[in-house]
């Protein structure tokens, strides 16, 4: 008899929702499981950060005891250095694995660190790879302190001071294996023990009946707890983040198969299905390898190294040469010019240098360096050329993460991802109504039949083909661009190009070659000491002109510059030995301009205000490139940028047109408000320059392609890095472009259409869970390769190689 006096009520913790043994701790009239849990509820209360539970019905973690000695080992220098992403004089900055990270609230939590220590400046997750970037004060708080205050709000980093990653990711294959082996190990024999069912052979022996079916119970048990066991947890803890996943079906059907088996063997009904059940969970498995197996073979995790050719100039013997950045290693000495890129941890050997970390932090504050001192990866020179050794090892995505920082980051989500992750949310709901609803019409006819629908329609039905389509069609793309040496920032702005309407050139770098210009040095005779100077001052920029001129004065001598300046879009100066060198336009270095060749490009000289000469270099342009102009004309509106006067406009009207949009004079300023005109017109711009002068444009632009014959340095600004030869592809990469959206749209059609038919005979009981759990698979698997076979195939019809390089 049920006491209705004694109604006893669930206690659970407030703070993380297990079970409290009672009610002996209590604060604020809310229960908690522990002191630790209660701890962390008080440092949010203090805090007003009780939002935190808004998100999320106990989504707090119970935090383990925190022993101070436990973390003594973070106030060690050593290991601090190998934590630490970056460090300054101001901040630290390093990244932790948080695998406690599970919900929204937790991500809100985390990302307000800043309330609970002020000296954290900000924390930014990564909920994805459960990794939490921390920026914070290193005077204020130590690496140790952070570490703690996770660990007290339940969220204590796994820290690993060696590289675990490829032992874990063996250690899953290898479970995964085993659980295929048991599956395939229990089917297999459930099948030998149901030959009599299967050929109709009669056992007239009751017990010897009865043995089978229990001995096949038996084996159904692993299969049950162990082969399919991913399914339930993964659908579990969907259910407990209110979340239904595509495991929820799955689960469903497993253990709807699973019980009706087992009812029938029990109650002596019949024989169950037992061999269906074992098939069903060994073939969704096996098709677990062979996608994992077919993401393998086309994997577009972003390795930088594999496609994207960065150089760096390295100095042996006096001499120097430029290398691949992915060959550097520890110890050579290499040299960086303004504006350049540090590829590496580096010690600063000779030279001034004036570091900007702002790819690094996002924040803008040059930061002086002398002989001696570390500079990090990823500072840009402001000052001149610098020679650094290089101290540790390149890590091989840490350049691209930070192209990819948000602080430079314009794009927004890709609207396939956005569509695919929202039609994949109601995808299942709509699958779990259609099984109950067939379920239930068949079982008033035959509960047998009921059982396979229900359990077929929850396995074929899968929305992971829609998920795929985007990432493998983009990816793939992304790659054979890769291989026709456009290096795009990431795999959205191919959605982007695929919507331009009007382009915008740069003039000078981009439609112009300047590497293979002829340089003519004219004017006084220069002395043995004076060509150095030059050589030297021209030694600090990156501007192809000042690099021509830097190749066309023969000899390795080099003198210190001091007091280095550049002024984009005018010139260069400093001081060598005392003497002010100023090289650049007429009006930079203080002469009056002269009339000359409009095909040609002068830069002048002045050595302490004295006019020395003039370095003249042919404006050769781009093979091909007036078929390319022609080519986009007829589809696209065009406009032409450059900072030359207008002495070139009869030549560049031949290629544009006489009507056509061409600006000269244009400032880095000038192109900038250019490209916001037009997008305040309703257009989509392609600016296509050589980033330098029009990083701002660039930016600004809805794509941006920095396009240059010698991949040194790249900016921020920038979607893309394509080297000169290839601009004459601009056509076809745009069209290529449209192709891939259009492989998109396919793949979303076609795995509609599976989804439709698998289900229309499923609910008509013409479809076994075994036959369903093979196609299942098999829907992603051919979804992803038609995404790869089509990009391939329409980067052959455009003529792109889709070779490795």
């Amino acid at each position: 008899m049920i006491n209705l006096n004694k109604v006893e009520t669930e206690l659970v913790c407030f703070h993380c929702g297990q079970d409290c043994l009672d009610e002996s701790i209590v604060f604020d009239n809310k229960n908690f499981c522990c002191n630790g849990c209660k701890t962390v509820y008080e440092i949010l209360n203090q805090n007003q950060l009780c939002s935190y539970y808004s998100y999320s019905e106990h989504p707090g973690i119970s935090p383990s005891t925190i022993y101070e000695k436990k973390f003594e080992y973070l106030d060690e220098a050593d290991v601090i250095d190998k934590l630490i992403d970056f460090k300054d004089d101001k901040y630290f900055l390093t990244t932790f694995y948080i695998p406690q990270m599970h919900c929204s609230s937790c991500i809100w939590l985390l990302e307000n660190l800043f309330k609970l220590n002020p000296a954290i400046i900000n924390s930014k997750v990564n909920f994805v790879r459960k990794e939490l970037s921390v920026k914070f004060l290193k005077d204020k708080v130590s690496l140790k302190e952070v570490v703690m205050l996770l660990a007290s709000i339940g969220y204590e980093p796994q820290i690993v001071l060696e590289n675990q990653s490829n032992k874990k990711i063996d250690e899953l294959k290898k479970k995964l294996y085993f659980q295929v082996g048991v599956a395939g190990f229990a089917f297999g024999n459930i099948m030998l023990f149901s030959f009599p069912e299967y050929f109709s052979i009669d056992l007239n022996d009751k017990l010897l009946k009865n043995f089978f079916s229990y001995l096949n119970l038996i084996l159904s048990i692993p299969v049950l707890i162990f082969s399919s066991s991913g399914y339930f947890i993964s659908a579990y803890k969907g259910l407990k983040k209110k979340i239904i996943n595509i495991d929820l079906p799955l689960a469903l059907g497993i253990l709807t198969l699973f019980l009706r088996s087992a009812y029938e063997v029990i109650f002596q009904i019949g024989p169950g299905y037992f061999d269906s059940f074992a098939g069903l969970v060994f073939f969704l498995l096996v098709g677990k390898i062979l996608q994992e197996r077919t993401y393998e073979a086309l994997n577009f995790e972003r390795d930088y190294k594999s496609y994207f050719p960065l150089s760096v100039t390295i100095k042996q013997n006096e001499q120097e040469k430029t290398i691949p950045v992915s060959n550097l290693r520890i110890g050579n000495r290499i040299v960086i010019r303004k504006n350049e890129i540090v590829p590496a941890d580096s010690i600063l050997i000779n030279g001034e240098g004036i570091i900007d970390y702002s790819f690094v932090t996002g924040e803008s504050n040059p930061t002086p360096k002398v002989s001696g001192e570390l500079i990090y990866a990823g500072g840009r020179q402001l000052g001149g050329a610098i020679e650094l050794e290089v101290i540790k090892e390149l890590s091989q995505s840490y350049l691209t993460k930070l192209w990819n920082n948000d602080t430079f980051n314009k794009i927004g989500e890709s609207f396939f991802t956005r569509f695919s992750t929202t039609t994949s949310k109601y995808f299942t709901i709509i699958i779990l109504l259609i099984a109950f609803s067939s379920a239930t019409y068949w079982f008033l006819y035959d509960s047998k039949i009921a059982v396979h629908v229900f359990t077929s329609v929850l396995i074929v039905a899968c929305p992971c083909a829609l998920a795929l389509s985007t990432p493998f069609a983009l990816g793939n793309a992304m790659r054979i661009l890769g291989r026709n040496k456009l290096y795009l920032k990431n795999s959205y702005v191919i959605e982007e190009l695929a919507k331009v309407n009007h382009i915008v050139f740069d003039k000078t770098g981009t439609i112009t070659k300047t590497g293979e210009a002829d340089v003519i040095y004219k004017g006084r005779v220069l002395t043995e000491n004076e060509k150095i100077m030059i050589k030297s001052l021209t030694r600090n920029s990156t501007h192809p002109l000042s690099k021509r001129i830097y190749d066309s004065i023969e000899g390795n001598s080099i003198f210190p510059v001091t007091n280095y300046q550049e002024i984009i879009g005018k010139g260069i100066s400093g001081i060598v030995y005392g003497h002010l060198i100023k090289i650049g336009s007429a009006d930079f270095v203080g002469i009056e301009k002269k009339n000359g060749n409009n095909l040609q490009t002068k830069i002048y000289i002045t050595i302490d205000d004295y006019f020395i000469g003039e370095f003249i270099f042919s404006n050769s342009y781009r093979e091909g490139i007036e078929k390319v102009i022609k080519n986009l004309k007829n589809n696209y509106s065009l406009s032409l940028l450059s900072g030359d006067n207008k002495g070139e406009r009869t030549n560049l009207e031949k290629f544009f047109g006489k009507n056509s949009d061409l600006n000269f004079n244009q400032t880095p300023e000038d192109k900038l408000n250019f490209i916001k005109k037009l997008q305040e017109k309703g257009k989509k711009i392609l600016m296509i320059g050589d980033g330098l002068n029009d990083a701002g444009a660039l930016s600004q632009s809805d794509v941006g392609i920095a396009v240059t014959d010698d991949i040194s340095n790249f900016s921020p600004a920038c979607d893309a890095i394509m080297t000169g030869d290839e601009i004459i592809k601009i056509p076809q990469i745009i069209d290529y472009s449209k192709d891939s959206v259009r492989v998109i749209k396919m793949s979303f059609l076609i795995s509609l259409f599976y989804n439709v038919i698998g289900t229309t005979i499923a609910v008509q009981g013409l479809l076994s869970p075994i036959i369903a759990a093979i196609l299942m698979p098999l829907s992603s698997i051919s979804v992803v390769s038609f995404t790869t076979l089509m990009t391939n195939f329409y980067s052959k019809k455009r003529g792109l190689s889709s070779k490795l390089l």
